[in-house]
């Protein structure tokens, strides 16, 4: 072949080459931008969706998921150190990340439950309603009894929130819905879960604090104890319900035993065929009030007795 035709013949493999290889990246830049843009047709919802009028996510969720679960199994119930916390922090992610946070399930919560479900030793369960400062620092001065935060799964979510978010990176760490803006919220659901998971563990005879200082009543029964845990508590397996009413040091003296609601949530009680006692200002955790009010004249009967 002459060598004019073998240069010609080079120039039209080089054109044809070089045509193939701007095909072949404009191809590829136009699926790179038809990817992005799906996605973020999937991902995009919104902006009501993304302003709710709780608080946000926790920051670094699962480094205190992580290091409450490892604390709670190794240095305070080693009897539990069979519990596996990277599922456990895996499983409440899945919960939630990348959801509707007004749609959240039972279902979801399911698989944390039963990673997390431990036996509660019969006469220790403390049931609460407006009383959750007063009964932490009771069950932390006394290990007789023990609250739904002082189980594992209470433990690691108590004061916590997190929500997801259908976009991109699925958690929404600006804000999460409360109840009053929809029902099915990953904290209202998880809570009620828990809560009803405790009730039915319990045995023996089980306490519940109530705060005789609510004008409204010291029980309601559109609480969380009443209305899952009470109804949760088995009757096979529980034999009394002992009720302190506990009043605020300085008052005010809303209920005592002898009140209507009190009244109300022992009739329940009996109906359910559960033995009831109920106390006014539990001797135990009046004295738990006076360390903070030594002073007081409510205090007086306290600290001058022998």
């Amino acid at each position: 072949m002459p060598l004019q035709q073998q240069g010609s013949a080079r120039t039209r493999q080089r054109t044809v080459l070089l045509v193939g290889i701007v095909v072949l990246l404009a191809a590829l830049v136009l699926a790179v931008v038809l990817a992005s843009l799906l996605t973020h047709g999937r991902h995009e919802v919104s902006p009501k969706m993304l302003k709710w009028k709780d608080r946000g996510t926790t920051k670094n969720l699962q480094e205190v998921i992580l290091g409450r679960c490892y604390n709670y199994i190794t240095a305070q119930y080693p009897e539990l150190g069979d519990k596996d916390c990277l599922k456990i922090w895996e499983s409440l992610k899945d919960a939630f990340i990348y959801k509707n946070p007004c749609n959240i399930t039972p279902e979801d919560y399911q698989p944390l439950m039963e990673l997390v479900s431990h036996p509660v030793p019969c006469n220790k369960s403390l049931f609460w309603s407006k009383t959750g400062d007063l009964v932490h620092r009771y069950t932390k001065s006394n290990q007789n009894f023990l609250t739904l935060e002082d189980t594992l799964l209470g433990y690691m979510a108590d004061r916590v929130s997190w929500c997801g978010d259908p976009s991109a990176p699925g958690i929404n760490y600006e804000s999460c819905p409360k109840r009053s803006e929809c029902e099915s919220n990953p904290g209202s659901v998880f809570w009620k879960m828990a809560s009803k998971m405790f009730a039915e563990a319990a045995c023996g005879v089980v306490q519940v604090m109530l705060n005789g200082s609510v004008e409204a009543g010291a029980f309601r029964s559109s609480s969380i104890f009443g209305s899952i845990e009470i109804f949760n508590l088995n009757p096979d397996k529980v034999s009394e319900v002992h009720i302190w009413l506990m009043q605020d040091i300085g008052g005010p003296q809303s209920e005592s035993c002898s009140g209507h609601s009190i009244q109300r949530l022992i009739t329940i009680l009996e109906e359910r065929n559960f033995k009831t006692t109920c106390e006014d200002n539990y001797r135990p955790v009046q004295l738990l009030q006076c360390v903070h009010n030594p002073d007081h004249t409510d205090c007086r009967l306290c600290t001058n007795s022998t």
